[in-house]
């Protein structure tokens, strides 16, 4: 009778606590399309910015992160950038908000398209974004290192990563 009422309680509380939910519930309020203008494109235009060389009849103009403060700017955004790409694996974020169109229908594609390109594969979206991410992460790591010209290498390893993604769903074919 003992062993009964012992198995009759573990199963008790095995059956309550499956019950449990898991973790927090996700609620997206911002689109990828929000993301991407408010958090990633303007993030990712600083680091591309933060080394360039302009010539000139003058001479040669370097640009790059001298100060300490300078370094920190960059670095805020390449953070925005590594972070934004968990915003982007929240469930059941859409792509743009009820009724917003392409913004340039001739080269992109609807939002409602996107979003039906992502659901149907989500795996192929979730690793375009891990790439962004490790990307985002090389960048990271040039600048905690104040590595200028590796700084300016993962640039454009970042926008190969965000070229990937866009090909594949923004961008219209043909």
């Amino acid at each position: 009778m003992r062993t009964y009422l012992l198995i009759l309680a573990a199963t008790s509380l095995l059956v309550v606590g499956g019950c449990k939910a898991s973790g927090p519930e996700y609620r997206p309020t911002a689109t990828v399309r929000d993301l991407m203008d408010s958090i990633v494109d303007p993030s990712a235009d600083v680091v591309w910015n933060s080394v360039s060389t302009i010539v000139t009849a003058k001479g040669v103009d370097a640009k790059f992160p001298r100060t300490d403060e300078e370094w920190t700017e960059v670095r805020k955004h390449a953070i925005a950038l590594v972070e934004a790409t968990n915003l982007l694996l929240v469930p059941n974020r859409h792509v743009a908000k009820p009724g917003q169109k392409a913004a340039n229908p001739d080269v992109e594609r609807e939002p409602e398209q996107i979003e039906v390109l992502i659901n149907n594969d989500r795996s192929t979206f979730e690793n375009r974004v891990a790439g962004l991410r490790d990307a985002a992460m090389t960048v990271l790591a040039a600048i905690e290192s104040r590595d200028v010209r590796a700084l300016e290498e993962s640039g454009d390893g970042l926008d190969k990563a965000c070229e990937a993604c866009h090909e594949l769903y923004w961008y219209r074919e043909g």
